[in-house]
């Protein structure tokens, strides 16, 4: 189905049909895996379709993953990448040397170290903020600010940015918007229909969804953004295999039934755990004490499974997360199983100490990526734990 046949049909729908149709040939109803490296030209320098000519530049089923998170996401083109850091790369290598990026402080730790150890060395500037308070981010703006890059909900905190304000701010200073929307899916946020100019996520995490697969893929309305997009990966190569588009496509199609799990046991688990009298502080835009509720209750329609906790001490945190029985000891988010780990040691190791410190991640912070598993028994592994038994 193309693109423009469904944006008429409701979210679930799309996540099922679009970019999608039957393969000519046979009628197959899946998209095939075009596992090729390159294509026969009837004619020197006459690609078939006008792009066919190397798997680098054009695969099928990597066109149908883009075009169906393009419709997800409500903009008009979607770049599919190796990695979420991939597609995070490409927006900031769009600009030059001596150009300045405006970017929230608490995002993952592969985001900041990539900026601050790899792209800076390209002459490009960074500078860290709270973007809870837009002004934070007016105030950092600079006359050679081309980008601001949020990560909404953040990683781990779950910190909220008002995308709409920050888009305004931005776009007013000469800059573009870029948005992580890993944490959220767009099941539970779109971006775009914000403001962002770009909406980028990991799709190795709810978008794909069953922790099988590496990958990213950042949207956009703008079709010229999305043709410098275009050219930035094919000159810089970093493409999804076809195998990994086909299965994160496949994901795709229970996004929407996922997602709403998700919340569900999401907002059990936080409710549980604030009235635990073992846990110092959760930290979950759905709970009516996150501090920034009412924002995420405006631009949100779910909270995602993503919860942290402070637990108070690396020694009870360690404690916690290696002996549950569902919650699985490991880093990634958005599987449908459970996984449960220390920020301060595995996701933001990277992080120098100091900058966890001002960001709020402790030794004793944990994160919980909670499944689509039975609530009752994610509740009871966690009441196990928690109460020594």
């Amino acid at each position: 189905m193309s693109d423009q046949g469904s944006r008429h049909l409701r979210f679930g729908t799309r996540t099922i049909h679009a970019g999608v149709k039957p393969e000519p040939v046979t009628g197959a109803i899946m998209t095939p895996i075009f596992q090729t490296s390159t294509y026969v030209q009837p004619a020197v320098g006459e690609p078939l379709g006008g792009s066919y000519d190397y798997g680098r530049t054009a695969n099928p089923t990597r066109e149908a993953l883009e075009a169906n998170v393009a419709s997800l996401e409500s903009g008009t083109h979607a770049v599919a990448f190796a990695s979420g850091l991939a597609a995070i790369e490409a927006i900031v290598k769009r600009l030059s040397a001596g150009d300045h990026v405006v970017s929230e402080e608490n995002t993952y730790g592969g985001t900041t170290r990539m900026f601050n150890k790899v792209l800076s060395r390209l002459g490009i500037e960074f500078t860290y903020v709270d973007s809870r308070e837009p002004g934070a981010v007016e105030a950092a703006m600079r006359p050679n600010t081309r980008l601001v890059h949020l990560e909404t909900p953040t990683n781990p905190m779950m910190r909220v940015a008002d995308i709409a304000a920050i888009a305004e701010i931005a776009h007013a200073g000469g800059a573009l918007l870029s948005v992580d929307n890993t944490f959220a899916s767009p099941y539970n946020q779109r971006p775009l229909e914000m403001g962002a100019d770009f909406t980028v996520h990991s799709s190795t995490k709810y978008i794909n969804g069953h922790s099988d697969v590496i990958g990213g893929v950042l949207a956009v309305k703008d079709p010229e953004l999305a043709e410098e997009i275009y050219f930035l990966r094919k000159s810089t190569g970093a493409v999804p295999g076809p195998m990994d588009c086909f299965l994160t496509l496949r994901g795709i199609k229970t996004l929407h039934v996922r997602m709403r799990q998700h919340n569900e046991n999401g907002l059990a688990v936080a409710r549980y755990l604030e009235a635990h009298p073992a846990v110092d502080r959760v930290f979950y835009p759905g709970l009516e004490s996150h501090p920034q509720h009412e924002l995420a209750s405006r631009q949100m329609t779910g909270y995602t499974g993503m919860v942290s906790v402070d637990v108070g001490s690396l020694a009870r945190a360690k404690a916690f997360t290696e002996h549950t029985r569902i919650f699985k000891l490991a880093e990634s988010l958005g599987g449908v199983e459970s996984l449960i780990s220390v920020p301060a040691l595995m996701t933001h190791g990277s992080v120098p100490a100091d900058r966890r410190a001002a960001m709020g991640i402790t030794d004793g912070l944990v994160r919980l990526s909670v499944g689509i598993e039975d609530e009752a028994d994610l509740l009871e592994d966690l009441e196990r734990v928690l109460s020594g038994g």
